[in-house]
């Protein structure tokens, strides 16, 4: 199922909470009465399985399209909330016109939130906009969602400059009664590291309103000690910091994909997974939740 929530203005963040919430209640709720107000360690710990992935637009390392080949490279993670980057949505020939938000939230039997970095007119009247951009894949019910801007260089324009641009997602899942914050990010690609630099600080900004357990998955194209990224990791912790390379898919030289978290989630294990079906491999991590409500 797609999910089109309209992106709330921050003061308006919480009530909008509620009202989402109610609406799952009835089909995820905290294990006891008590526990909804429990602080911190007292309440037990409920297990997440995260994973990131850039699908290169359903295309493998082969170059060929195949979305039922993503979609089970997917299920083989096994994962329960899945950030994607390079998604692409009506957007062309490449991927045969294909909302693929929708068709792998078809295919895997979750919910998917997309959020697009780019957003064309149609080629033809009366035809689907043209997006690309990341999305959040989620077993669990989605209370909340939001698109966020942060800089980019656009691709779409001649002579860009860095501008504040959409394609930053963040869903809030409740997962049997915890709440968390995930986010799916792509980062600059260009070897410059300034926009990349001004990316982190943006998602910090956005992250710091928010509250609660947090984890930010994505395509960061850079390695863990580019400098840019030193003040992610003021904040964040790399769920894999002895994982493989995760780019190129085969024999990968490079980690510029990671799944990260605040303080308050324990990690139990990550790892980066082996597969062509995109140019670059997923990684997936285990993790606990010790907080209930938000």
């Amino acid at each position: 199922m797609k999910l089109n929530f309209r992106r709330p203005a921050r003061g308006s963040r919480a009530a909008t909470a509620v009202l989402a919430a109610a609406a799952v209640l009835a089909a995820v709720a905290p294990a006891t009465a008590a526990d909804a107000n429990v602080p911190g360690s007292q309440a037990p710990a409920v297990s997440l399985r995260v994973a990131t992935y850039n699908i290169h637009a359903g295309a493998g390392e082969d170059n060929v399209f195949d979305l039922d080949r993503t979609a089970e490279a997917i299920r083989g993670l096994h994962a329960d909330v899945v950030g994607l980057q390079e998604v692409d949505v009506h957007w062309s020939s490449r991927s045969d016109f294909v909302d693929e938000a929708e068709a792998l939230a078809e295919k895997l039997d979750m919910q998917v939130f997309f959020a697009p970095i780019y957003d064309n007119a149609p080629a033809t009247q009366g035809g689907d906009r043209a997006q690309y951009g990341v999305a959040v894949l989620s077993r669990y019910p989605v209370i909340e969602a939001e698109n966020h801007e942060i800089t980019r260089l656009s691709t779409q324009v001649p002579n860009p400059v860095p501008a504040p641009a959409p394609g930053f997602a963040e869903v809030t899942v409740n997962v049997k009664g915890s709440h968390v914050h995930v986010y799916s990010t792509h980062l600059d690609y260009r070897a410059n590291p300034s926009v990349r630099s001004a990316q982190v600080a943006d998602t910090l900004k956005v992250l710091a309103e928010d509250s609660g357990p947090k984890v930010l998955v994505g395509d960061f194209n850079a390695t863990a000690n580019a400098p840019e990224l030193a003040p992610l990791w003021q904040q964040l912790r790399d769920t894999a910091p002895d994982g493989g390379g995760t780019y190129p898919a085969i024999n990968p030289f490079k980690r510029i994909d990671f799944v990260t978290v605040s303080p308050d989630i324990t990690v139990v294990g990550a790892q980066e997974v082996a597969t062509e079906a995109s140019d670059h491999r997923p990684v997936v991590a285990d993790l606990e939740l010790h907080q209930r409500g938000r």
